[in-house]
């Protein structure tokens, strides 16, 4: 008989020996010992999550609700559908082709459209404008209504419109607001006042909307009918997040320092792409006056 000890050592002994290391990535399976094979790649195996599809903004875009403007509706209120309608389509299709050279060449989607005071036209002139650049069927464009102490373009083109002001602060999506007139052409108008104005243009969230506005409808142009410039802050509120600023002036009423009251206040804010002197009486350019505001 041996005594326990000598047991114990004679286990010790007899027992395989682990090895000393710890492997963090084992393989899968161990080989054979008695078949060696070749050594198999133990590269810990990286999660790779699933692409997404890639965004296609043409699906946005048939996503909006369609609608249909009434021609007659809008050739009232001074708005024009097709050119040849009026004299004055033609000097907005002159506008929005060099309008949109000049966008392209910098890179650039946002114009916003204002005057120095109320009365002027900058209305009629974000309409026509948004409207000639619908006729580009290449060209994306979405209008909308930011003038939102006295919104009007939703009476003047005969459409419908829920509040904007539940869209810029987020309570309520961009695809449940817009409206979709042909394959092109996205409005985002507004039917009633805003108080707080000022603070909603200025609200963070604002600029969040106009940002997914950009991004999912990847648009050509956005044309935003601001308030007079000089009547409030509401300008200055949009300007951070506006490439350039068409400043329309009306040719019986705008001095000269309006305009350059304006200039001042667009200076190291947002580029002055132009002035639009509206209700012009030239004969030889066979310009007529039109439209109230």
């Amino acid at each position: 008989m041996r005594s326990d000890s000598d047991f114990s050592e004679r286990l010790e002994t007899d027992r395989p020996r682990r090895p000393t290391g710890i492997s963090l990535f084992r393989s899968r399976e161990l080989p054979a010992l008695h078949n060696p094979q070749p050594a198999r790649n133990t590269t810990p195996e990286i999660y790779t999550p699933p692409i997404a599809p890639p965004h296609r903004p043409e699906k946005a875009w048939e996503s909006l609700s369609p609608i249909t403007l009434d021609a007659a509706h809008l050739a009232g209120n001074g708005l024009f559908l097709q050119t040849g309608q009026h004299e004055v389509t033609a000097q907005f299709d002159i506008l929005r082709t060099r309008l949109l050279q000049a966008m392209q060449e910098r890179g650039w989607h946002r114009i916003a459209v204002t005057s120095p005071t109320h009365g002027c036209g900058k209305s009629l002139v974000a309409g026509n404008l948004a409207l000639s650049l619908a006729r580009l069927p290449s060209a994306r464009t979405v209008l909308m209504d930011l003038e939102l102490r006295h919104p009007d373009l939703a009476r003047m083109m005969g459409v419908a419109s829920n509040p904007l002001r539940e869209v810029l602060t987020g309570e309520q999506p961009l695809e449940s607001h817009l409206r979709r007139v042909g394959g092109n052409l996205a409005l985002a108008l507004n039917a009633e006042p805003v108080g707080d104005a000022a603070e909603t243009l200025l609200a963070p969230q604002t600029a969040d909307t106009l940002r997914a506005l950009t991004r999912l409808l990847e648009p050509s142009v956005i044309v935003l009918d601001l308030p007079p410039a000089l009547g409030s802050d509401d300008v200055i509120s949009v300007l951070p997040h506006v490439d350039a600023v068409l400043l329309v002036a009306d040719a019986t009423r705008t001095t000269a320092d309006d305009i350059r009251a304006c200039e001042r206040l667009f200076e190291g804010r947002a580029t002055l792409m132009g002035v639009i002197m509206n209700r012009a009486q030239e004969r030889s350019l066979r310009r007529y006056r039109y439209g109230k505001k």
